[in-house]
């Protein structure tokens, strides 16, 4: 046990101490030396072996207890009012905004996770993290086949736009260019994206996937931000990136307007998760963002053109 924990004798969950957004797991023993207790932990700590010396427990609980004056307000589900959001890494910025302002005007807390959606799926399936969802097609559809979804809502469109340095130097004018001999071309990797399955799909379908490979060479990436850094420091000469990331670079680069090619429109979702331990927050939540959400993604750039 370290400084970090404190100790309720009587086994009680419902005294809280003041600084209680640090705690994040409550656990009660009902083994220990002096009969049953409780020992909240703060962030960052390990559960594991706990074991507490009577002597101790008595040293750490008595004072304690005489400092606490209240409780942070519980949801329904007997947590504390606080929704745990798993964010799409391509939607930080965005998501960072809306958790913000969801705070701000209910006052319930916000833990975001940023991570890939596929890195998610795991966690998800398995009903272990999070109660709130942000990512894209065709994750919506993986939720609801595992049994996780209460509800969602449309919040953008996350297209591939073509991005290019300031000033578009190689006069690259659609996705037909990127096939000319000696352009340094970026695209992310099938194989973990799926913007580069539609890219490589419309490649293929207008027969210029080989030639477009060849000035790809060894640059498929698996991350959006990467290819925007290889834009942005004139290590490339053009990419093909979501929407939303390539407004994260503001005017170190420069997206090209085109029609819109691919057979597919693929939408951004705001997820509630099944299992969630605070369904009421987690339901506050989404309605938040289906009055506030569309607006501040296309603020982001989550529009077919990115703009």
């Amino acid at each position: 046990m370290t400084a970090a924990d404190i100790v309720i004798l009587g086994g009680s969950a419902d005294i809280c101490p003041p600084s209680v957004s640090q705690v994040v797991l409550i656990t009660v023993e009902k083994d220990g030396p002096m009969g049953t207790y409780t020992v909240i932990r703060r962030r960052g700590t390990s559960p594991q072996g706990w074991r507490i010396a009577p002597t101790l427990l008595l040293l750490l609980s008595i004072p304690l207890l005489a400092t606490f004056t209240g409780c942070r307000e519980r949801g329904k589900d007997g947590g504390p009012e606080e929704v745990t959001v798993l964010c799409g890494s391509s939607f930080f910025a965005p998501g960072e905004e809306l958790t913000k302002q969801f705070t701000a005007e209910t006052g319930i807390a916000v833990a975001m996770t940023s991570a890939g959606s596929e890195d998610f799926l795991p966690l998800v399936k398995a009903g272990k993290k999070g109660d709130i969802l942000i990512t894209h097609d065709p994750y919506l559809d993986y939720v609801r086949g595992v049994g996780a979804l209460a509800d969602s809502v449309q919040v953008g469109v996350i297209a591939p736009v073509l991005v290019v340095q300031p000033g578009n130097p190689k006069k690259i004018a659609g996705i037909n260019d990127l096939a000319r001999p000696g352009l340094r071309v970026a695209l992310s990797n099938p194989e973990y994206s799926t913007c580069g399955e539609m890219v490589f799909k419309l490649l293929a379908a207008k027969g210029l996937k080989d030639a477009v490979l060849r000035n790809v060479e060894n640059r498929l990436t698996k991350g959006h931000g990467t290819l925007g850094t290889l834009v942005k420091t004139d290590a490339v000469d053009v990419v093909i990136m979501w929407n939303g990331v390539a407004h994260t670079f503001g005017d170190s680069v420069q997206i090209i307007p085109t029609s819109y090619e691919y057979d597919t429109e693929v939408c951004v979702h705001v997820i509630g998760l099944g299992y969630s331990g605070h369904s009421e927050a987690m339901r506050r939540f989404l309605e938040f963002c289906r009055s506030k959400g569309p607006e501040i993604f296309a603020r982001h750039g989550y529009t077919k053109d990115g703009r």
